[in-house]
């Protein structure tokens, strides 16, 4: 299977790698500066268990050639529009779509511009980062990447998917059920956003401050609202792990919005944020945590 891989930052670095390695015929689509530093230093992984570095095949926009049959977009979501137009001439008949972004806005979108029928659910859960010079840092051995047919209809298309990914050395998941994947992982990375980027720590930090574990309670709650209010058929037994999941004061977790922030880069403010405050307007649900997020976020964009 010929696979390109839009963007080579922590995720699409990380999964296009373990894929390459497997023997999968994977090319990276990258920017400039990212294709220079690539060139030189080779894609560099840090991981639990070493240090491995490979001589990736690379591409960019202008040099892309023939049809894919699968495009993972591991893109950060506010670079979509242009990353639709660098992909364009890589999209054949048979070309599938998988998009690894923060959100759900991005699925219409990405269907709007390329056809309903060729794009297909994907998420994954890694906690990984980018160092100074360009490698990809895994922090934790989490490295879990789920994909299948956004109506559950995992056709022979799909399984060929299956086929080329399940062999990467990642803990891959087949799903039947993307969506509720996909709602699942919006209200995980939304919360944990939410209060990290509002009260500027980690999840130790809150939790164990005044008022911090009703804060997290709280944003939790109307996240959940909004996506239920959506169309998400809540999975008790799924949302209860999440909660406890962030609500374990030994464990500090942080959001890749967070850690951008911190740093003072772009963040994905409108889509994991924005877009719920959207869907809640739609339902007219009260939202005034995540409101209070939303109008944060937006300072902190007309600041940098």
């Amino acid at each position: 299977m010929r696979i390109l891989m839009a963007g080579a930052g922590a995720t699409g670095g990380y999964f296009g790698a373990r894929l390459a390695q497997a023997g999968q015929d994977v090319t990276f689509l990258v920017r400039e500066r990212r294709y220079q530093q690539l060139q030189a230093s080779g894609l560099v992984l840090q991981t639990p268990q070493g240090t491995e570095t490979l001589k990736p095949q690379l591409a960019q926009a202008s040099s892309l050639t023939g049809h894919y049959d699968l495009i993972i977009v591991t893109v950060k979501s506010f670079a979509l529009d242009q990353v639709m137009e660098d992909i364009a001439p890589a999209v054949g008949p048979e070309t599938l779509i998988m998009p690894i972004l923060n959100g759900l806005r991005h699925i219409a979108t990405l269907q709007q511009r390329f056809g309903e029928d060729k794009v297909i659910g994907g998420l994954c859960k890694i906690n990984a980062t980018l160092g100074d010079n360009g490698e990809v840092i895994q922090m934790t051995p989490l490295h879990q990447l789920y994909y299948g047919a956004l109506d559950g209809n995992n056709d022979a298309r799909l399984q060929r998917v299956d086929a080329a990914l399940r062999d990467c050395q990642v803990d891959t998941r087949f799903s039947d059920n993307i969506m509720d994947e996909l709602w699942e992982k919006w209200l995980l990375l939304s919360t944990l956003g939410a209060v990290c980027c509002l009260a500027r720590g980690n999840t130790q930090q809150i939790l164990t401050s005044r008022g911090g574990e009703a804060l997290l309670q709280g944003v939790f709650s109307e996240i959940l609202s909004v996506i239920t209010a959506e169309g998400y058929q809540t999975r008790p037994a799924a949302t209860a792990r999440i909660l406890e999941l962030l609500s374990d004061q030994a464990t500090p977790m942080t959001s890749s919005m967070y850690r951008d922030l911190s740093q003072g880069f772009d963040i994905e403010a409108d889509q994991v944020i924005g877009d719920l405050l959207l869907r809640a307007k739609r339902h007219s649900l009260a939202t005034p945590l995540l409101n209070a997020v939303d109008v944060n976020l937006q300072v902190y964009l007309q600041q940098r």
